[in-house]
């Protein structure tokens, strides 16, 4: 498989480090808390998404679809992000980064995997090395915030610790781009999962950023992306 463009992150004590996007792993349900996990499956239950038939689950996207860039493009309104922490590996080494599972939520009614399919993944243009963060990796705090048309500000939208979610150790090792030892495949991009909306449910919104906080060596990723939608043609 060869990879239709290169992605490029800013790595602490590396410069810039370049990834081929060959594989897509969108990790879903993975939640560790067994409530806050039925909160986020009555969240999209109550926009019409089926239950999962099983928890986690690891759904396959193109590759091609992670992207860094600050405008997104879906067709039809119906288009939501999603905060989640990003593995990816170049083949030298694994490195934690930062993304939005963006997702129709009009065809996640239907098939929840099309409906990941359809969206691109945006991702953060910096990232750090694994073995920097291994020890301290469940303390990182994620935040999303949401930004409509005319609004003067930020709403919270998502906020949550790694530690909410499944050991990201357990992830890799059950993933289907598993390399072994703890590692995944060369090229692969692998979202490992959200946290519950704070309020409103879950709704699409004109500009969406998310942001990464590591406390203990006191650094930030972020990354803002606005969505375009374009009209539904019949």
């Amino acid at each position: 498989m060869t990879a239709a463009h290169a992605l490029q992150f800013q790595v602490p004590g590396e410069g810039q480090v370049a990834l081929e996007p060959q594989h897509g792993i969108i990790a879903g349900w993975t939640g560790r808390n067994a409530e806050a996990i039925e909160r986020h499956i009555a969240e999209l239950a109550a926009i019409g998404v089926p239950r999962p038939s099983a928890v986690p689950l690891y759904y396959r996207v193109a590759a091609d679809l992670f992207t860094q860039a600050p405008q997104l493009q879906t067709v039809g309104p119906d288009t939501s992000g999603e905060v989640e922490p990003l593995l990816f590996d170049t083949g030298r080494a694994l490195y934690l980064g930062l993304g939005s599972d963006h997702t129709d939520r009009a065809l996640e009614t239907r098939s929840v995997a099309l409906s990941k399919q359809i969206c691109g993944k945006p991702v953060a243009n910096q990232a750090w090395r694994y073995d920097e963060i291994a020890d301290h990796v469940e303390r990182i705090t994620l935040y999303a915030f949401v930004r409509d048309h005319g609004a003067a500000g930020w709403t919270l939208y998502q906020n949550g610790t790694i530690a909410a979610i499944r050991p990201l150790a357990d992830l890799i090792a059950a993933a289907p781009v598993a390399a072994g030892a703890g590692r995944l495949m060369a090229g692969a991009l692998m979202l490992c999962g959200t946290f519950p909306v704070v309020s409103g449910g879950v709704r699409p919104a004109a500009e969406f950023r998310m942001e990464m906080r590591d406390p203990v060596l006191n650094r930030t990723l972020a990354h803002t992306y606005a969505t375009t939608a374009l009209p539904i043609v019949a």
